[in-house]
C-alpha cells in the first residue's frame, strides 16, 4: 500500500460482480419459471451459481482485509458508511410495507367490512407464539452485544464463541416457532389485504433473520480462524448491526402487525 501514497484500497480485477449478476439473472428466470410452469431446475441452479460465487467473492474480500492489509482506517471508515446505507435501504424497504398496512388499518375498506383485522378472520394471538419470539429476538440481541463487548475487551476466544454461538441458535429458534406459526394459521396470504400484507412483512422478515444468522454463523467461523481483534472487526460489526435491525423491525411487526390487531 505504501508505494501509493494513499490510504485507500484500489479493488483488484475481478469476475464476482460479473458473475454475481448472472447467477441473479438466471435464478429470477428460475423463480419465474417455478411460479408459472412448477418447474424448479433453473431456479436450483440458480440458487448454486449465486452460493458459489458469494462464498469466493466473500473469500477475495476476507483475504484483502485479514492477510493483505489492504482495509486502512479509510477503507473501514467507508464500509461502514456502506453499510449504514444499505441497513438505511433495507429500512425503507419495511417502510413501505408499512406504509401499505396503516393505510387499511386507519381507514378500512367497505369490501373488508369497515373492520380491521376484516371480518371473520381469525389472527394470532399476541400472548402466544409471537411474544415467545419477541423474547427470543430481544435474547439474540443481548447476546451479540455481549459478544461485542468482549471482543472490544479482548476477553478469551472461548467466551466470545460461545455468545455468538448462542445467538445463531436463538436465530435458528425464532425460525423454527415462525414455521410452527405458519403451520398453524387460520388464514392464507389470500386472505383478503391483511392475508396479503401479514404474510409479506413477517415473511421478508423471516428471510432476513436468516440472511442474519448466516453473516453471524460466517463471523463464528472466521472468529475461530482469529481474523478479528480488539480494534479490527467490522465485519463482526457489520454482522451486529444487521441483526440490531432484524430486531428493531420484528418490535415494530409485534407491536402493529399483532397486538394492534388482536
Amino acid at each position: 500500500m505504501n508505494k501509493f501514497f494513499h490510504p485507500y484500497h484500489l479493488v483488484s480485477e475481478s469476475p464476482w460482480p460479473l458473475m454475481g449478476s448472472l447467477s441473479f439473472i438466471i435464478l429470477m428466470s428460475g423463480l419465474i419459471k417455478m411460479f408459472m410452469l412448477k418447474e424448479f431446475m433453473l431456479m436450483y441452479i440458480g440458487y448454486l451459481i449465486m452460493i458459489l460465487v458469494v462464498i469466493q467473492w466473500w473469500r477475495d474480500i476476507i483475504r484483502e482485509s485479514t492477510y493483505q492489509g489492504n482495509h486502512t482506517d479509510e477503507v473501514s471508515l467507508g464500509l461502514r458508511l456502506g453499510m449504514g446505507l444499505f441497513i438505511l435501504s433495507e429500512v425503507m424497504f419495511f417502510v413501505s410495507f408499512f406504509w401499505s398496512y396503516f393505510h387499511m388499518f386507519l381507514s378500512p375498506s367497505v369490501e373488508l367490512g369497515g373492520l380491521w383485522p376484516p371480518k371473520d378472520l381469525l389472527v394470532f394471538n399476541p400472548y402466544n407464539i409471537p411474544l415467545l419470539n419477541t423474547m427470543i429476538l430481544l435474547s439474540s440481541g443481548v447476546t451479540i452485544t455481549w459478544c461485542h463487548y468482549l471482543m472490544i475487551n479482548g476477553s478469551n476466544y472461548k467466551d466470545l464463541s460461545n455468545s455468538v454461538n448462542l445467538t445463531v441458535f436463538l436465530g435458528v429458534l425464532f425460525m423454527m416457532f415462525q414455521y410452527k406459526e405458519y403451520s398453524e394459521s387460520y388464514f392464507s396470504i389470500s386472505d383478503s389485504v391483511y392475508g396479503s400484507v401479514f404474510f409479506m412483512m413477517t415473511g421478508f422478515h423471516g428471510l432476513h433473520v436468516m440472511i442474519g444468522a448466516i453473516f453471524i454463523l460466517i463471523s463464528s467461523l472466521r472468529l475461530l480462524k482469529l481474523h478479528y481483534s480488539n480494534f479490527h472487526h467490522f465485519g463482526f460489526e457489520a454482522a451486529s448491526w444487521y441483526w440490531h435491525f432484524v430486531d428493531v423491525v420484528w418490535l415494530f411487526l409485534y407491536i402493529f402487525i399483532y397486538w394492534l390487531s388482536y
